[in-house]
C-alpha cells in the first residue's frame, strides 16, 4: 500500500470532518441556529461539503496521530512562569467531568485553572477562539503578575 500522500484521499474524510465539528463545536448553539431538521440538514450538508474541499485528509490522520500519546503531565512541575489554564464547561475534547485539569494544575507551581460555565457564549472547544469569553480571566491574571 506504502504512502497515500499523492493526490489519493483516504475513505471516511465526510465522517471525520462531521466527527471534528462535533467534538470542537456546541451542538446546543447548532440547535439554536439551525431550529428544524431541514435547516440543520442544509447547513451541515454545505459544512462538510466547504471543509472537504479545504481539508486533506492524509493531513487530518497525521493531527489524529500526532495527539494519541500526548501527554504533559510529566514536565508541568518544570513550569515555573504563572500560567493561566482556562476551559469551558461545554468542552468536549477536555470535559471538566475528567478531573485532569483540577489535578494537574496543582503540579504547576505558578498555575491556575479555571472553568468557564456553559454560557451562550461558549461554543466547547472552540470557546479558546473567542476572547470575549475569557478576556476577563486574563485581565486579571495579568493584574497578577504586577
Amino acid at each position: 500500500m506504502g504512502n497515500r500522500r499523492q493526490s489519493e484521499q483516504p475513505r471516511g474524510l465526510a465522517s471525520a470532518i462531521g466527527f471534528l465539528m462535533m467534538a470542537t463545536s456546541v451542538p446546543l448553539q447548532w440547535q439554536k441556529q439551525f431550529p428544524t431538521i431541514e435547516a440543520s440538514d442544509k447547513w451541515l450538508a454545505d459544512q462538510i461539503a466547504s471543509r472537504s474541499k479545504a481539508t486533506d485528509a492524509n493531513d487530518m490522520l497525521y493531527y489524529f496521530r500526532a495527539i494519541e500519546d500526548y501527554n504533559p503531565a510529566p514536565h508541568l512541575a518544570k513550569i515555573t512562569a504563572p500560567l493561566l489554564a482556562i476551559n469551558s464547561a461545554d468542552d468536549f475534547v477536555n470535559p471538566p467531568e475528567l478531573p485532569m485539569m483540577q489535578d494537574l494544575i496543582r503540579q504547576v507551581k505558578n498555575g491556575r485553572f479555571v472553568l468557564l460555565p456553559i454560557t451562550d457564549a461558549t461554543r466547547g472547544h472552540g470557546s479558546h477562539s473567542l476572547p470575549a469569553i475569557w478576556g476577563p480571566e486574563l485581565v486579571k491574571f495579568m493584574a497578577e503578575l504586577k
